[in-house]
């Protein structure tokens, strides 16, 4: 699979290459807000996660604080 999204990534295509972009950034988000969730049933702070991301605590805090 992973071959697959670096190939249409690297298209030609600029169709293929864009929605490539938009499946990884679907994906990313959903790992991240896994991992977010993760964190917290932890105990991790907003900080801690903010600072693993390299964000901002209120930017992880406003994207994720809803839904943990």
């Amino acid at each position: 699979m992973e071959h697959a999204f670096v190939d249409s990534a690297a298209s030609d295509d600029p169709g293929v290459g864009l929605r490539a972009v938009g499946s990884l950034r679907e994906l990313a988000d959903r790992i991240e807000a896994l991992q977010v969730r993760r964190a917290r049933d932890l105990g991790w702070s907003w900080q801690e996660i903010a600072d693993a991301l390299g964000v901002t605590r209120q930017a992880v805090h406003k994207k994720h604080g809803r839904r943990v």
